[in-house]
């Protein structure tokens, strides 16, 4: 990733260099013809991505994860362009008629650095999955990542991550995956994996090294195949030992013929000769909850040895097994129990979801001291709605942290795009507060989640991404190249504010 001197940035906040050095000079090779920009944020000196240049005649170019544009309009060379400058989560100020943007003198081989202001306390990195990533560097003869997997797999866009640490590696699987030659891709499940951070060949700060599972013919290899109908889908990945003690990945999948409309759903479990997913078990099709579902994660305490299942909320568990994951009898949900007036682990009832707590709260059933899900914004106790989310523990916090998408308001810039903090002492709550870490107004960012296996610095640094889709927007613009694709976040702890302290 593009990194400069902050001190050198903390002079120029507000302003746009033009490089006017030789590129002999800044190189060891000679620049293309093309107008290099690169935006990069004001307080760390890195290229920011996703960040949009429109010029006056409605033409947009995009950063690429390192920041930067390669421009070669012919007719806009070598004369001032205006560039308006638009990137979720961040803000250039704008100007006294109330226009955000720069002018600049494109010139085949030159260089600017505009920087801008961070608004959002999560830091956009890169984006994880699809082509092009690094596109405009590349033009440019920039350095890149030497991981870089923009063409080891083709890749155009990708739904839905997970990932677990597995036998020392980290295991990675996306749902839908759309490849360039046809709009149909790989609707079965998508698999790759990648160096743990532990060997130190992981960077999260630049890139993910993904070696994606393919066939022979190099086409994304399908990860749980069938002849039947529809499109496949694997959540809830955990590790968990199997009756000899070995690692086992295991999740639960379910075969769709649309969205909403379920035919066939179980427990697969990974075979690593074969290196695909097997059914193991299927389940009945009303079984809603006694299954592997969201995102896993395994805790060991004085309740014991389990798998926690996280939505919105750690609402459901199973013992850490292949045995038990594979038996929907051994699955307990977290529901309010009326006869004990408190929450209990059970196996009988449905878990209680945000929304039902609210209900039963409206009702007087439960006591607002009960309470455990009713989250509000830190900043004007406005209830935020969790759609999805991920809820780890982290060391330095000495908390659990939930990362999650808010089901959006109706003040809310959009529907399902903004993606809040919360900590609680326990992985059940309560979870009371919550503090807005990342925006994407009039645009999708879908099932965060916050990968604990990149945590850096004891825990203080930590890296989550989501699905950066128009779907379920009402925009129909689509961000060429991003949308569809995983994007990834760093996020400071110290960075938030007082009131969030431990």
């Amino acid at each position: 990733m593009v990194n400069y001197s902050k001190a050198l940035f903390s002079l120029l906040a507000g302003s746009v260099i033009l490089m006017i050095t030789s590129p002999t000079l800044a190189f060891s090779h000679d620049i293309p013809s093309y107008f290099g920009i690169c935006v990069i944020d004001q307080q760390t000196g890195q290229g920011v991505p996703l960040v949009r240049l429109r010029s006056t005649n409605a033409v947009d170019y995009w950063t690429d994860s390192n920041g930067w544009v390669a421009f070669n309009e012919h007719d806009l060379m070598n004369t001032e362009v205006h560039f308006a400058i638009d990137s979720a989560g961040y803000e250039y100020p704008a100007d006294g008629f109330g226009f955000r943007g720069v002018v600049l003198t494109p010139i085949a081989g030159k260089l600017a650095t505009i920087p801008i202001q961070r608004k959002n306390l999560a830091e956009r990195l890169y984006r994880v999955t699809g082509q092009g990533i690094f596109r405009d560097s590349e033009l440019l003869r920039q350095p890149i990542p030497a991981v870089s997997t923009s063409r080891n797999a083709p890749v155009t866009g990708q739904d839905s991550v997970q990932m677990v640490p597995f036998r020392n590696q980290l295991f990675w699987l996306w749902g839908d995956t759309n490849v360039p030659r046809y709009p149909l891709g790989n609707f079965h499940t998508t698999a790759a994996t990648s160096p743990s951070v532990t060997n130190n060949q992981t960077k999260p700060d630049s890139m993910i090294a993904l070696k994606y599972f393919t066939d022979s013919d190099g086409r994304l290899r399908k990860m749980l195949p069938t002849n039947q109908p529809g499109v496949v889908w694997l959540f809830g990945l955990a590790n968990v030992p199997n009756s000899a003690g070995e690692e086992c990945l295991v999740a639960h999948f379910s075969r769709h013929l649309k969205l909403g409309q379920m035919v066939e759903h179980g427990v697969a479990v990974w075979n690593e000769s074969l290196q695909q997913f097997e059914i193991k078990a299927t389940f009945e099709l009303d079984n809603r909850w006694r299954h592997p579902r969201g995102q896993a994660v395994r805790v060991n305490d004085q309740a014991g040895d389990f798998v926690y299942f996280c939505e919105a909320f750690a609402t459901t568990r199973v013992p850490s097994s292949f045995a038990a994951m594979i038996h929907p009898d051994s699955y307990e949900s977290y529901a309010w129990d009326p006869n004990s007036g408190k929450y209990l682990w059970q196996k009988l009832s449905d878990p209680t979801t945000q929304k039902a707590e609210s209900q039963l709260l409206a009702e007087e059933v439960i006591p607002p001291s009960q309470a455990i899900y009713q989250l509000s914004n830190v900043e004007d106790n406005q209830p935020v709605l969790i759609h999805r989310a991920s809820i780890n523990w982290n060391a330095y916090r000495q908390r659990w942290i939930l990362i999650g998408c808010e089901m959006g308001g109706s003040k809310s810039p959009s529907a399902l795009g903004e993606i809040w903090y919360a900590e609680a002492t326990s992985i059940t709550g309560p979870w009371q507060q919550a503090i807005k870490i990342a925006s994407h107004p009039r645009y999708t960012f879908y099932n965060p989640r916050h990968h604990q296996a990149l945590d850096k610095d004891g825990g203080r640094v930590i890296y989550f991404e989501g699905t950066y889709t128009h779907q379920f927007s009402g925009n129909d613009q689509q961000t060429p190249r991003y949308d569809y694709n995983q994007i990834m976040y760093r996020l400071d702890l110290d960075s938030l504010p007082m009131r969030m302290a431990k």
